[in-house]
C-alpha cells in the first residue's frame, strides 16, 4: 500500500511541478521579450546613438504624435528599412477625443514612410467588434485607419499624449 501511495503521490508531484515550471517558463518569456526591447535601447544609449522620442518621430513621418499611449516611449526604427517596433508596458486601451478607441498589444510592428504606418502588428480598433487595424495613413486633417475596411476619422483626435488603461487580453 505505501508503494501505490509514494508512486500517486510522486506522479501528483511531478504533474504539479511541471505545470508550475511552464507557467514559470511563459512568465521568464514575457519578461525577456520587454528587457530585450529595453536593452536594445540602452545599448543605442551606449553607443552615443540618442533616439529621438517616439511622439518626435511619429511627427517627422506625418502622422499624429497621439496615436500610441503615453507610456509606450522604448521603440526601435530601422531608418533603412523602415521597421518600426514599440513596446508598451501592458496591453491597454486608449480612447481619443472623437470617442473612437484602439486597443495595443505589448509590442507594436509596423513599416513607417511618409504618412503612413503599414503592414501594422499588435493594434485593434472597435468596428462593432474588435477588428486588427492593418494601415494608418495620413490625408490632410483625415487619418484612415484600415481593418478589414477603411475608416476615416478626424486627425485632431489623435493629436494629444493619452494614457493607456491596462486590460486583460488584447
Amino acid at each position: 500500500m505505501d508503494q501505490i501511495l509514494n508512486k500517486v503521490g510522486s506522479y501528483w508531484l511531478g504533474k504539479k511541478a511541471n505545470k508550475e515550471i511552464d507557467s514559470v517558463g511563459d512568465d521568464i518569456t514575457s519578461l525577456s521579450s520587454t528587457i530585450e526591447g529595453s536593452a536594445k535601447w540602452f545599448v543605442n544609449k551606449l553607443k552615443g546613438k540618442m533616439q529621438k522620442p517616439l511622439p518626435e518621430l511619429l511627427k517627422e513621418y506625418d502622422l499624429p504624435v497621439g496615436i500610441f499611449p503615453r507610456d509606450a516611449t522604448n521603440y526601435e526604427f530601422n531608418e533603412e528599412t523602415g521597421k518600426l517596433i514599440v513596446y508598451i508596458p501592458a496591453i491597454c486601451e486608449v480612447g481619443y477625443k472623437d470617442l473612437s478607441c484602439l486597443r495595443f498589444s505589448t509590442t507594436v510592428t509596423g513599416y513607417l514612410e511618409k504618412g503612413k504606418l503599414a503592414d501594422i502588428e499588435g493594434i485593434k480598433t472597435k468596428v462593432m467588434i474588435w477588428a486588427k487595424v492593418t494601415t494608418i495613413s495620413t490625408e490632410g486633417t483625415k487619418v484612415y485607419f484600415t481593418a478589414g475596411l477603411k475608416k476615416s476619422r478626424s486627425r485632431d483626435a489623435y493629436e494629444v499624449l493619452r494614457d493607456g488603461f491596462t486590460i486583460d487580453k488584447f
